[in-house]
């Protein structure tokens, strides 16, 4: 495991542990050999298309209520924000305490939430700050429910297949993603919005009986970090001193806070530009999800996490954005979400992979819940902004701001990391095809180790 600080320190995961529950190394599929995770990702197929469900439904209830797309991004806002003031502290509870306990506690209360938003839609009685004050409510547990769920991958599949099983999650979750809006889009038009949310918190029934079937002997011990002082400002520090962290988590923060406001661009363009109703609505968002399944599939299937490829990945998610702002016509804007879909599921995936991979166990919980913080936890800032921009300047300006900082933020960063590890961005011509290499600066005729 690589610690070095260059462009591409991010480590080259080679399996270096005894499985336990089976399963090769190999293999898109392969982490799904082993029983507690083959359960975990059940369970998440369920709670993840209800998950979406109520995600669209409730833009789409904002937006029926308000007519704002200022609105949809406070919303959104209000069930980030949590994450932003009280992200770490969830970390320091997911290193302390067992994580599959704190996990059946979580997903209890997130079904709560979506019974209750179901309860009040389906009495007639929904307001938007009913609306809101769930959100938040949701966003409070989240703080916890996220660093436990990203670190307990690792104690079901072991190092061997960590970066297989955060692929095939992300997999898991766009999967539903295909499913969940379309089946929101028709319940909405169909028999109305109460329906979807009560769906979503019956749906939490299912990962909490695949937690409760786990055997817990065959989880990988992990030694819990002991209840002391300074465990917030140790975290802190671990993640500072380390090049190979710090950086792609600044990268995620930029592109999450300002290239990830699809609920506030979609509903938007939905509405002024095309015209069009809640079914194309979920259509749009369906469109995405297939670029998305597509991209943590193609994920799943690599060996490697390489900072170079997050740059890159990066980059290109900022600049299709721009594109799709520009597109003229909703078919040629409609075509351009399923590579937005891919590339950002791309970028998500090999920064969450390169984090977790790079960091001790015991430090685990506490990293992931800064990298959730930075990459979630900024959408309180972004959302209200950008749904601000796109009411005053339109959807096309809106969606283009977002995707020219994720641009920006690829290039300085890229920069920075080629000048730590005392490189130089080298673009010619390979094999017939456009290159760009990080080279040696001391030798530039080679390429990087790494690169």
């Amino acid at each position: 495991m690589s610690t070095g600080p260059g462009a591409d320190s991010a480590p080259v995961h080679k399996p270096t542990s005894t499985r336990r529950g089976g399963g090769s190394p190999k293999g898109t599929f392969s982490s799904l050999s082993i029983r507690n995770y083959r359960l975990f990702f059940t369970g998440a197929i369920v709670s993840n298309t209800g998950t979406w469900m109520a995600r669209i439904t409730q833009d789409w209830l904002v937006l029926s209520l308000t007519g704002s797309a200022a609105a949809v991004g406070i919303t959104t806002a209000l069930q980030f924000l949590p994450m932003l003031l009280f992200g770490l502290y969830g970390g320091v509870i997911a290193d302390r305490y067992p994580k599959r306990r704190l996990l059946l506690v979580s997903q209890a209360a997130l079904g709560l939430c979506g019974l209750a938003l179901a309860a009040l839609t389906l009495s007639g009685q929904v307001q938007v700050w009913h609306v809101y004050l769930i959100a938040f409510l949701l966003g409070m547990v989240t703080v916890v429910d996220n660093p436990a769920r990203q670190s307990f991958v690792s104690e079901m599949v072991g190092p061997d297949q960590l970066r297989n099983a955060v692929s095939l999650n992300s997999a898991n979750f766009q999967s539903a993603r295909l499913v969940g809006p379309a089946v929101a889009g028709v319940l909405i038009a169909g028999v109305g919005s109460g329906w979807a949310f009560l769906i979503n918190g019956l749906s939490f029934l299912a990962p909490l009986a695949a937690l409760w079937l786990m055997r817990t002997g065959e989880l990988h011990r992990v030694e819990r970090a002991p209840r002391g002082k300074g465990q917030l400002r140790e975290g802190l520090r671990y993640v500072a001193g380390r090049p190979d962290l710090i950086w792609p988590i600044v990268l995620v923060g930029f592109v999450g806070t300002f290239g990830f406001n699809f609920p506030i661009w979609l509903t938007a363009f939905s509405e002024e530009v095309f015209h069009v109703g809640a079914g194309t609505y979920g259509f749009l968002n369906t469109l995405m999800a297939a670029g998305s399944l597509a991209g943590a599939l193609l994920a799943a299937r690599r060996g490697s996490t390489r900072l170079r490829m997050l740059v890159i990945a990066a980059g290109v998610f900022g600049a299709l954005e721009i594109a799709a702002a520009l597109s003229p016509s909703f078919w040629l804007f409609a075509l351009l979400l399923v590579p937005i879909g891919m590339i950002g599921l791309t970028v998500n995936i090999t920064a969450n992979s390169a984090v977790q991979m790079a960091t001790d166990p015991a430090m685990r919980g506490r990293v992931m819940s800064l990298y959730m913080m930075v990459f979630a936890g900024g959408t309180p800032i972004g959302a209200p902004l950008l749904g601000w921009v796109t009411d005053t300047y339109g959807p096309r300006v809106g969606f283009a701001t977002g995707g020219l900082v994720s641009l920006a933020a690829a290039a300085v960063i890229g920069l920075v990391l080629a000048r730590i590890g005392n490189l130089r961005v080298a673009m010619g011509w390979r094999g017939g095809h456009p290159s760009v290499r990080f080279v040696p600066r001391a030798a530039p005729e080679r390429l990087a180790t790494a690169a």
